[in-house]
């Protein structure tokens, strides 16, 4: 819409005021700037989930380091540590299932990630298309209002 505006008031010499410039260039910075504290809080959040997705894996390595020790001490005993078995493997399977939803979350943060940047490479590549347009039209404008001087400065010798 603004660049619509902008088509309507170009003045004589058929370029934007440097007013409407820098109004666009602002617009055009501040949503750069908008989409990058975006992408920033994007990779924050997908940092932060990461994190919390290695201290678990740390801790789920631990577990399993410890289980090993206590599977093997239980290989020793005979049947009095069944109870103790299944208690541990509970406790395995929890961790599990706490783990799935944090994978899940980091691969849904990923791809919010990406089809962000998709969406931003998308606009920016409009721009730069509107804008060769608008460098097009121009440069027509300029060429049709110089042949239409040219036509009436002959006029004018020729009524002389």
């Amino acid at each position: 819409m603004q660049k619509m505006k902008n088509l309507g008031s170009l003045g004589n010499s058929g370029r934007l005021s440097s007013t409407e410039e820098s109004e666009d260039e602002e617009i055009t910075r501040l949503a750069i700037s908008t989409i990058q504290a975006r992408e920033e809080e994007i990779e924050r959040k997908k940092m932060e989930v990461k994190e919390r997705v290695e201290l678990q894996l740390g801790r789920a390595e631990e577990e399993t380091r410890r289980l090993a020790q206590i599977w093997e001490e239980l290989e020793v005993l005979a049947d009095p540590m069944r109870k103790e078995v299944a208690t541990v493997r509970k406790k395995i399977d929890m961790a599990n299932r706490d783990l799935k939803p944090l994978g899940q979350s980091c691969q849904k943060k990923e791809k919010e990630y990406k089809e962000v940047l998709e969406a931003f490479n998308a606009k920016n590549d409009e721009k730069t298309q509107l804008i060769a347009t608008l460098m097009e039209l121009l440069t027509e404008s300029e060429r049709l209002r110089m042949k239409k001087l040219e036509e009436l400065s002959k006029h004018i010798e020729s009524t002389h």
